[in-house]
């Protein structure tokens, strides 16, 4: 063997092993358990179908032990599908608009205006044919025509035909109103009685057993409260329902429209959508009850509206009932509810009573021939006792002497200078 002579290996023939993997499907017995699976589900399937419907009857019948309904597809009398309120709130709501809707009526207010036409002058007689772009053009009244020039809301309080409606809807005394009812039809109005003090005013229709809405109670209203607004919105959109809550109570604001401005006090605020034309629709809670006239809006606000109490309305209604108008006892004075501020201001000894002033643009303090003439109060008095009740920024002398009437006699506590009297003094009447 040579020095780089290796010696040979022989390679190792190696041989993988072979697994002996069993094949059952070529065994009959397979066949015959896949067989009896098979067989075994397609039963089982309609056994369990039959114990389902069994079953489900026999839950019925244990469950109507109990009084308990499986619900049903709402369904009306053709077949389709009708809406089933989803919540006990949704479900009042869709109540109270259905059940008042027929009872607030759109107010139309129409007024008979001139006709102006517009014409050429002859001028050819004096100066022969003039081109078009030199002739001057004329106007004259070529007679009148009814036109609608506003509208609003009102709700039906009897049954023979008495509105209760806003006084800046019916104030025009040259327009005509007409009432467009629920139903379609339009019945001429007449304006009963405006009251002076309030921005409220009663219509009449002639008609008969007309349905009509619930007076509620505003004396116990709650902020937060859910409140129902109706009415004849932007005077094209009737009976158009809007919800929101109470968001305020007791306001005192000063609302001005259709020539007039007036101070109204103890007035709802609410969030609930009001827009022009609403005016004199009814606000309302939950039970369907009107618990305030819907009156004002803040133009610049979102969704600040304000409405009349109905407690407020309850008088005029059943002064009209009994009388045919509406009266107010009247003392007869112009006044600023003292404050602290004032006070100070003006150095005044108490900081609180009404104290009798004259108006911005130079209004008598006291009225001539008034109740408070004649008792003799004088400019700079300070009214502090309305019949031994503090006059207050809260207890206002306007909240206080509407409770009375005319011809009742009323003892005042006034302060003049650094001295305190007391004066009788028996109310006169403010009508319209």
């Amino acid at each position: 063997m040579s020095l780089y002579e290796l010696p040979k290996f022989e390679m190792l023939k190696l041989k993988a092993p072979r697994w002996n993997i069993p094949r059952p499907w070529k065994n009959q017995v397979f066949w015959i358990i896949i067989l009896t699976i098979f067989i075994s589900s397609i039963f089982g399937f309609i056994s369990g179908a039959i114990s389902g419907i069994y079953f489900s009857d026999k839950v019925a019948d244990y469950f109507s032990k109990f009084n308990i309904k499986i619900p049903e597809k709402n369904q009306n009398v053709e077949g389709q599908s009708v809406y089933t309120p989803q919540t006990s709130q949704e479900e009042a709501i869709i109540k109270v608009a259905k059940d008042n809707s027929p009872a607030i009526v759109s107010i139309i207010i129409t007024k008979n205006l001139p006709i102006i036409e517009q014409y050429f002058p002859p001028f050819e007689e004096f100066f022969g044919p003039l081109p078009p772009e030199l002739q001057i053009p004329q106007y004259q009244q070529g007679g009148t025509q009814k036109v609608e020039v506003g509208g609003g809301t009102g709700f039906i309080v009897s049954q023979d035909g008495l509105i209760l409606t806003n006084k800046h809807v019916v104030s025009d005394k040259e327009a005509d109103y007409t009432v467009l009812t629920n139903d379609g039809r339009k019945i001429p109005a007449k304006v009963l009685a405006i009251d002076p003090a309030q921005d409220l005013a009663i219509i009449k229709i002639e008609d008969k057993n007309l349905p009509v809405v619930k007076l509620g109670d505003s004396s116990n209203l709650q902020i937060g409260q859910t409140v129902i607004a109706i009415g004849n919105a932007l005077g094209e959109f009737r009976n158009t329902v809007s919800v929101g809550v109470i968001s305020g109570l007791g306001r005192r604001i000063t609302a001005g429209g259709a020539g007039f401005t007036e101070t109204l006090e103890n007035i709802i605020q609410t969030d609930a959508a009001i827009n022009s034309g609403n005016s004199g629709g009814p606000l309302l809670n939950l039970k369907g009850e009107v618990i305030g006239i819907n009156t004002a809006i803040v133009q610049q606000a979102q969704n600040i509206g304000f409405a009349i109490s109905i407690d407020e309305a309850k008088r005029d209604i059943e002064q009209v009932k009994s009388s045919g108008k509406i009266v107010y006892p009247f003392l007869g004075v112009r006044y600023v509810l003292i404050t602290e501020e004032i006070q100070k201001d003006n150095n005044l000894q108490v900081d609180y009573g009404a104290w009798v002033q004259k108006g911005q643009n130079g209004e008598v303090a006291v009225t001539p021939g008034s109740a408070a003439e004649k008792a003799g109060l004088k400019e700079g008095d300070i009214i502090l006792e309305f019949n031994s009740e503090k006059i207050t920024t809260e207890n206002t002398l306007a909240e206080i002497i509407v409770e009375y009437n005319p011809g009742d006699k009323v003892t005042l506590k006034i302060l003049r200078g650094d001295q305190e009297k007391i004066i009788e003094a028996t109310l006169g009447e403010r009508s319209e």
